[in-house]
């Protein structure tokens, strides 16, 4: 009997420590990275009702969603107000994220920007292998962006069309995930506020989207 007693009280002392372990663990940290459209400008509250907070919410409490997006940025190294510049791509890489999610190439159709297209490729994969050198060693996705029902801001959907295929064969290159956002967004420019930011309603087919990405399921799949 007291044999049987000690290795009850070794396996519960396993499992104690194991549970202890996926506690300390934490959830999994998803950071979004981009422009504003991974922002939610134009939306009225943007903190809870842009694409990663209803990321946050489909993905549920086993994740941490961070929104590393800033409005009018560029991939391009040199483009008019590139990402790599601003202090969002420190508070991402210091999220220590198991997951990484690039949404940019909007703002590089603009004029100065498209000018400026043979770097593109190149810093696509900077960016990308950017991430996949952290510490944390994250799952990298590249989210290829909504489509663009209004040229405006100096943004152009034929240049973004172009910017959309670079980044899909890098990221087969460089091992990432590819999910497209844009094919979900086919007719209903009534989802987009001003033809190129999602409303509401838009940034929720995004987050559907880039959920069903991530878990590689229909749980989450786009809905009309």
């Amino acid at each position: 009997m007291s044999h049987l007693k000690s290795i009850l009280t070794a396996l519960l002392c396993l499992c104690a420590t194991a549970l202890g372990s996926a506690a300390a663990a934490g959830p999994i940290r998803v950071a979004c990275v981009g422009d504003s459209i991974t922002y939610g400008y134009l939306l009225k509250h943007p903190a809870t009702e842009s694409y990663p907070a209803d990321l946050g919410r489909i993905l549920g409490s086993g994740y941490d969603v961070g929104n590393f997006g800033v409005s009018a940025t560029t991939l391009l190294k040199d483009g008019d107000y590139t990402y790599w510049k601003r202090k969002a791509l420190v508070h991402a890489d210091a999220f220590a994220p198991s997951i990484v999610v690039i949404m940019l190439g909007t703002n590089d159709s603009k004029p100065y920007n498209w000018a400026r297209r043979a770097d593109f490729a190149r810093d696509a994969a900077a960016m990308i292998e950017h991430f996949q050198s952290l510490p944390s060693k994250p799952k990298v996705y590249v989210c290829l962006a909504v489509p663009v029902f209004k040229n405006r801001y100096g943004i152009n959907e034929e240049h973004l069309a172009k910017f959309r295929a670079i980044w899909r064969e890098v990221a087969g290159e460089h091992g990432a995930g590819i999910i497209d956002a844009r094919t979900p967004f086919i007719g209903k420019e009534s989802l987009f506020c001003d033809g190129v930011h999602p409303t509401v309603e838009g940034a929720k087919l995004l987050a559907r989207t880039v959920a069903n990405g991530i878990l590689g399921t229909s749980a989450a799949a786009p809905k009309p």
